[in-house]
């Protein structure tokens, strides 16, 4: 090799260790982060600004990973914004069948695979146990919500996922309860705190204009879901 060669290949050397170091810089990267109660875990890429898609997951009973499903009709406020946290943690109380969780669901701008599968189990219909993937949008809008508030309480689960077959039986005995409830698709919480006025938490929700917001003050709950900007009182 004469010297010339020698100094293309240098050029080329450092050219590539430049690259790297700017793909470091940009954030691109596999997360390292931990959930309790797991010993490993797996990562997954966040949505696409440009697409603005929609992550889902599926749980399956051996805990196995299908695709996800994008989506173009939910914006992707703060995940993409290069000030956004780059650590997300949530804690839930199940009201129905006392089960607890407070975990790491996103860290170094990638969804956790494991505690997706988490809180898919958590959020499951109580009513005949189905799991159903969760909506990782509606899990970002309890996060800005739980900061919008400046609390560390864990949400207390009313509703999460509602099966077709548990929906239709509940409108049988109650008219707020929709035919086409996004309950059924992963994209709805009916929550309430300990210790905080619903209308407090209904109040922060709107503020947020993330979007659908139902108060439900004799019931004592607030509703949130990932559909259109919409509020309503039950």
């Amino acid at each position: 090799m004469n010297e010339s060669d020698i100094i293309s290949s240098r050029r080329k050397f450092l050219k590539n260790m430049a690259y790297g170091s700017l793909l470091m810089a940009g954030g691109i990267g596999v997360a390292n982060a931990k959930v309790k109660h797991i010993a490993s875990h797996t990562v997954l890429p966040p949505r696409s600004a440009n697409h603005k898609a929609r992550v889902h997951d599926t749980l399956h009973q051996h805990h196995q990973l299908s695709s996800y499903k994008p989506s173009s009709t939910i914006d992707t406020h703060s995940l993409f914004d290069r000030n956004s946290p780059s650590h997300k943690m949530l804690a839930f109380h199940n009201t129905h069948t006392g089960d607890q969780l407070n975990l790491t669901y996103f860290e170094e701008g990638r969804y956790i695979k494991d505690a997706l599968h988490e809180i898919n189990h958590l959020f499951r219909d109580y009513h005949d146990g189905t799991v159903h993937p969760i909506d990782p949008a509606l899990l970002d809008q309890l996060y800005d919500l739980k900061h919008t508030l400046e609390v560390r309480k864990p949400f207390h689960i009313v509703s999460g996922y509602r099966s077709p077959a548990t929906n239709a039986d509940l409108r049988k005995h109650s008219d707020g309860v929709a035919k086409n409830s996004l309950h059924m698709e992963g994209r709805a919480i009916d929550i309430r705190i300990e210790g905080l006025d619903t209308r407090r938490i209904r109040n922060a929700a709107l503020a947020m204009q993330r979007g659908g917001v139902g108060y439900y003050g004799r019931s004592d709950f607030v509703h949130l879901d990932t559909g259109s900007i919409r509020t309503w009182a039950g």
